[in-house]
């Protein structure tokens, strides 16, 4: 169901409120680049600081603007089941696909306990549900047996974004639930690893920059067209590192600010980037193509 390249869309800001005519343009952006399905409000779209209405407006905008062109999956998760349940039943009503719930973070719930959030969400709307697995970011790393346990007893719940970094959970997930299950790469530089044991495809922060080349790769691993796969790999694998040289989003939205796809602005507590890592990333983007020699440094 969102196989291929999913987009974790940056939310654009100007002036500390949410750039809705850039977020128009980047919805477009996406859809011509191959960009199979549109994931707002995510880690990538900085939904941790979004205040609630922004976060329901954001969703809503995306869907309008795709307008069923593509694929839209809205981050719902939270650390408050009740909040979760209450983001699923608003993306439903407003036309999602489906929503993406991440591990509750900071309260590090049990095995059991994420169980239970799992399926209090599940069962608050009838929209597919992908969990998103992400330790490095929540504290609480979902054991593959969890994944299972939930896949089997849930029929909406319909995949996984892992990004763990493990390739032996995903590993455990595709063999023990095949292709009817969705595991999808949480990691760019992972995607073409995950894949190759099983995966569906990648919702990824460096299409934010390259969907094309995204989408190209995710189509051929599809396909079974590894050589071509592999290219892509090789070629995406060291912008796909740059977006990480510090705290996503923040490296991702430095480099939209120098393609003029949106300001780089990040919301607090996140900041600009280091000028050690400004530096780094502007040598990766100009060995990509993506920027000439003489242009500025974006001003966050």
């Amino acid at each position: 169901m969102f196989e291929g390249s999913a987009v974790a869309l940056v939310t654009p800001f100007l002036n500390g409120a949410v750039d809705e005519k850039k977020l128009a343009e980047l919805v477009e952006f996406q859809i011509e680049g191959g960009t199979s399905t549109i994931v707002p409000c995510g880690t990538t779209g900085e939904s941790a600081t979004l205040t609630h209405a922004e976060h329901g407006r954001v969703i809503d905008l995306v869907i309008k603007f795709a307008r069923k062109r593509v694929k839209v999956l809205a981050g719902a998760g939270s650390n408050s089941t009740a909040e979760a349940v209450a983001l699923t039943r608003h993306a439903k009503e407003a036309g999602a696909d489906g929503a993406l719930h991440i591990t509750p973070y900071y309260n590090k719930p049990t095995p059991r306990g994420l169980v239970e959030h799992f399926r209090a969400v599940a069962r608050a709307a009838d929209l597919p549900i992908v969990l998103y697995n992400v330790p490095g970011r929540t504290g609480v790393n979902m054991l593959p047996a969890t994944v299972i346990e939930l896949a089997r007893s849930e029929k909406n719940i319909v995949g996984i974004k892992e990004a763990s970094g493990s390739l032996d959970q995903s590993t455990e997930i595709a063999g023990a639930l095949g292709d009817s299950f969705e595991l999808i790469s949480g990691d760019d530089s992972l995607t073409l690893p995950i894949m190759s044991v099983g995966g569906k495809g990648v919702i990824s922060v460096v299409a934010n920059l390259v969907p094309k080349d995204v989408s190209l790769l995710c189509a051929a691993a599809l396909r079974g067209d590894w050589v071509e796969a592999r290219r892509l790999h090789h070629k995406l694998y060291p912008l796909s590192k740059a977006m990480f040289v510090e705290t996503s989003p923040i490296p991702v939205k430095t480099a939209m600010g120098w393609l003029d796809l949106c300001a780089p602005d990040v919301r607090p507590p996140l900041a600009c980037l280091e000028k050690p890592s400004l530096e780094k990333l502007e040598k990766t983007l100009r060995e990509y193509g993506l920027v000439g020699p003489r242009r500025k440094h974006p001003v966050c």
